[in-house]
């Protein structure tokens, strides 16, 4: 048990950020996981029962950055005073954007957390917090009131709307994380044109919307 000052010093600034922090730097330095909680721990000079009070495990810790990838975003755009005025779709919009902009400043992170062990979608499994989150954000803050949209259909398209919105992101992931061009410009067109069908499909222009999202996607596949 660590008696030391150091080791005090240490513990009061322990918090679950702290833990995150260490973790996923951890991650990039080593291009591996830590093996276990003990080990962990040990490196960092934490206790066990610190690390515990926070997190159950490292699985744990692994979803739950996801969940801050996701509350950074969300505080953002709610800083912005305009944002609760804003239609559903420039809401999505927002969110897509700004929560992408924070993907990216943890680029190297994000593709190891997904690519990890070549499992594919069962890597997934580290974004459950995250779409229980996702999900209910969409449905408590941008779907919260019937827009001119979605006003016709408002009570029934909750769930259907929060659970496209979540494949429509998983979408957008994975273009993200093959894209290749200068700034994710191309992953910047792809939310626009994604978002606007989406919103276009319970407006009036769903055919127009879709050809152009179709092209879109079709030219990026042939290039």
């Amino acid at each position: 048990m660590a008696t030391t000052k150091r080791a005090k010093a240490k513990k009061d600034i322990i918090n679950d950020d702290y833990i995150i922090e260490l973790f996923i730097n951890d991650v990039l330095e080593s291009n591996e996981e830590p093996k276990n909680a003990f080990v962990f721990c040990k490196k960092h000079e934490i206790e066990e029962s610190d690390f515990y009070s926070f997190f159950g495990s490292l699985e744990v810790v692994k979803q739950n950055i996801w969940v801050k990838f996701l509350e950074n975003a969300i505080a953002t755009i709610e800083k912005e005073q305009e944002f609760q005025s804003y239609s559903d779709k420039n809401k999505l919009l927002t969110l897509y954007f700004t929560l992408f902009e924070i993907l990216t400043l943890n680029r190297s992170y994000v593709l190891f957390s997904l690519k990890e062990n070549k499992e594919g979608l069962k890597n997934l499994k580290n974004l459950k917090l995250f779409r229980n989150h996702f999900k209910e954000y969409i449905v408590d803050k941008i779907k919260s009131k019937p827009s001119e949209q979605f006003g016709k259909v408002a009570k029934v398209t909750e769930p259907v709307f929060s659970e496209g919105a979540w494949l429509q992101f998983l979408f957008i992931l994975k273009f993200w994380m093959d894209d290749s061009s200068k700034s994710f410009e191309k992953t910047d067109v792809l939310i626009e044109k994604s978002v606007n069908t989406v919103v276009d499909l319970l407006d009036t222009k769903p055919l127009e919307s879709l050809f152009d999202l179709g092209k879109f996607l079709w030219k990026e596949k042939m290039q």
